[in-house]
């Protein structure tokens, strides 16, 4: 099972990631909404925003977030760290329920370039 620290630095990867991407990757990261991750084996949520291309402002509460995100993911922290390290493919976790996605008809068209 990931731990909190390895979760934290799967998202500042992903941030790192981001702030990098070019093309329709970085237009898609480009929106600014904020956004959750819900760790649901470790029982906590990462809050941040999702603006200028890459995840920011990141903090970590106990349990469900306080508040609903305009993105919200929901994950085990295994998964996470596979996701950011591409050995687990978004888009099959997604249609399998490993992963839960839940935003905006108009935000989820625009992340699909991330995914």
């Amino acid at each position: 099972m990931a731990t909190l620290d390895q979760c934290r630095a799967a998202l500042d990867r992903l941030a790192q990631n981001l702030s990098s991407a070019d093309g329709k990757v970085r237009s898609a990261a480009t929106l600014d909404r904020s956004l959750s991750c819900r760790i649901t084996d470790l029982d906590v949520t990462f809050l941040g925003r999702l603006a200028q291309g890459s995840i920011q402002d990141v903090s970590c509460v106990p349990g469900p977030p306080p508040d609903k995100a305009e993105i919200r993911l929901a994950m085990t922290g295994d998964d996470l760290v596979a996701l950011v390290d591409g050995r687990l493919n978004f888009a099959r976790a997604w249609g399998s329920g490993r992963v839960k996605l839940e935003a905006g008809l108009r935000d989820l068209l625009r992340l699909r370039t991330l995914l």
